[in-house]
């Protein structure tokens, strides 16, 4: 039987040379090098006596590299977020949303560009505004706007407006799917639609149809939204770069507006959609809603279908909303949820959302650490936490486990994704081709041992368990939305947030992030609702998109 460490030399040693498959015999001059590189010791007649075994490991890489994998085709082990012994709450109970009763249709049309979803759904349902004239005025906006912000790659013109017709001629007939009905949003280009291209924001990818329609865009259709655009990423969910140029910041627009849900935040902050579909990672919701000054979901992983939407990181990809306000989140959420038998990956849970619940029940913590830090948000996080001891919350301070040195987990899964690109080179088509960048991120990813891979991952077994542990007796925590751990803790445990503008520095956006338990979106978007309803943050708007 071989030692462990033969098994995770062999694997190394296959990625040294992925780019020589076959041509070089192993020697034990290249196996003594490979175990400086994972810093491992080995003899002479150790490593003799793999050499063999080692010949045989590659040409099985050799024959897993001759098969069609797909990026939809996912691995075998499922990542589960669930604690020892922790069972989601399935009891679901009646949803109420603070819907107005009543909206004035503005005099000046241009004002609906900044209407919340909750807005704009009252005067669809009261017959104020017909589907197909939001479609056209949320098009146009686009059509002006979107060269300036570099944020759209599709205008999905043709099935917008045949959907809108559609919510209209049901409308007149008395048939009204909910407060979705008929309102106009983009979707991140990463996630599949049967009759436009799906270019994942990436030059190789800039042509390619897909045939069908992700999870995501079939729920919300169902719910009577209709798309309008297919929105930019950074090229394969990184950053704000991709194959067509940078998108812009509304804010600053010298400036880019992060990513990699750049275009998603991007058309929200502008107006050029009510809301928007996003995906995260490690940050790809939180850090543009935050550059653009908008309120973003990112839910409980599992929470949400992932069909039809590019893998970056089986254990990681989540997919939420990007919205003006929280409570627009709730709507959007509520319609994108649920257990699909397409991915196995998620998970049957309740939504509670209600309106009319006290929210001064919640219990509330915050990262004392954390928000002692120097940071650039210290000052804004501060008045933050002052706003909701004034509205009668008193957040407890707390400490949650330190997160160990696993990030490293998303470069593994995300080069497996794309490893026919770094192959085939076709990776050098990316625009960014710095050390910071995918193309060198999927090469060096290469080097990963197994059987290290395997090893964080039961670390992230045990952050799990222990933040688990630690958060028992709270429904929601606050946290610095980038200083600090949580960000990577919170995306390697699942656990979900909404981050909300808090202000502003130098004219730019501030935020802070909401934490919840597992699956406990509810209070966590409650709580992010209070603090909205007594600031007004999120209701400003960057000059230069009023028309």
């Amino acid at each position: 039987m071989k030692k462990p460490h033969y098994l995770l030399l062999g694997l190394a040693l296959g990625a040294l040379l992925s780019f020589t498959f076959l041509r070089i015999p192993i020697d034990r001059g290249m196996v003594q090098q490979a175990t400086e590189l994972i810093g491992l010791e080995m003899t002479e007649t150790e490593i003799d006596s793999m050499l063999p075994d080692l010949e045989e490991l590659r040409g099985s890489y050799a024959s897993i590299r001759e098969k069609n994998i797909p990026n939809e085709l996912g691995p075998a082990l499922l990542f589960n977020p669930l604690p020892t012994s922790f069972e989601p709450d399935t009891r679901q109970e009646a949803l109420y949303f603070d819907l107005p009763k009543t909206v004035h249709l503005p005099e000046d049309r241009n004002e609906l560009a900044f209407y919340s979803v909750a807005q704009l759904s009252t005067l669809i349902k009261n017959r104020q505004v017909s589907s197909v004239e939001l479609a056209e005025f949320f098009l146009e906006r686009l059509r002006r706007h979107g060269p300036t912000l570099h944020c759209v790659i599709t205008l999905t013109e043709e099935r917008a407006l045949a959907q809108a017709r559609q919510m209209d001629e049901e409308l007149a007939r008395g048939i009204y799917r909910g407060p979705l009905h008929g309102i106009p949003f983009g979707a991140k280009d990463l996630l599949a639609t049967r009759d436009y291209k799906t270019t994942w924001g990436a030059m190789p990818y800039k042509d390619q149809m897909l045939g069908y329609d992700a999870a995501v865009i079939e729920k919300l259709e169902a719910a009577g939204a209709v798309l309008v655009a297919k929105l930019t990423l950074g090229a394969l969910a990184w950053g704000d770069v991709w194959y067509g140029g940078k998108t812009r910041n509304p804010w600053n627009t010298e400036q880019g507006s992060s990513g990699s849900s750049a275009g998603s935040a991007s058309a929200t902050a502008a107006g050029l959609v009510p809301f928007a579909i996003g995906t995260e990672t490690w940050g790809s919701i939180v850090s543009p809603s935050t550059i653009c000054g908008v309120t973003g979901l990112r839910p409980t992983f599992g929470r949400v279908s992932r069909y039809g939407a590019m893998a970056l990181s089986w254990s990681m990809d989540k997919i939420g909303p990007i919205c003006r306000s929280a409570e627009d989140c709730a709507i959007v959420f509520e319609a994108i949820r649920g257990k699909d038998e397409r991915d196995p990956t998620t998970i049957t849970a309740a939504f509670n959302y209600n309106q009319k619940t006290d929210p001064q029940k919640l219990r509330v913590a915050y990262l004392k650490s954390d928000f002692q830090s120097d940071y650039r948000f210290r000052e804004q996080d501060s008045l933050a936490l002052a706003k909701l001891r004034e509205l009668g919350i008193t957040p407890t301070a707390i400490e949650l486990p330190e997160v160990p040195d696993i990030g490293f987990v998303l470069s593994a899964e995300a080069a497996a994704a794309f490893d026919e690109l770094t192959r085939s080179g076709q990776d050098d088509l990316l625009v960014r081709q710095i050390r910071n960048a995918w193309p060198n991120v999927f090469r060096q990813a290469r080097f990963i041992p197994a059987v290290e891979y395997i090893q964080a991952n039961r670390l992230r077994t045990r952050l799990i368990e222990q933040t688990h542990e630690a958060l028992r007796e709270f429904d929601v925590f606050l946290a610095p939305s980038w200083s600090g751990g949580n960000l990577l803790r919170t995306n390697l445990t699942g656990h979900p947030c909404v981050v909300l503008p808090t202000g502003f520095i130098d004219g730019l956006p501030a935020s802070i992030t909401f934490c919840g338990q597992l699956f406990g979106e509810a209070q966590v978007l409650k709580l992010a609702a209070l603090y909205q309803a007594n600031t007004d943050f999120h209701l400003k708007h960057p000059e230069g998109f009023w028309k």
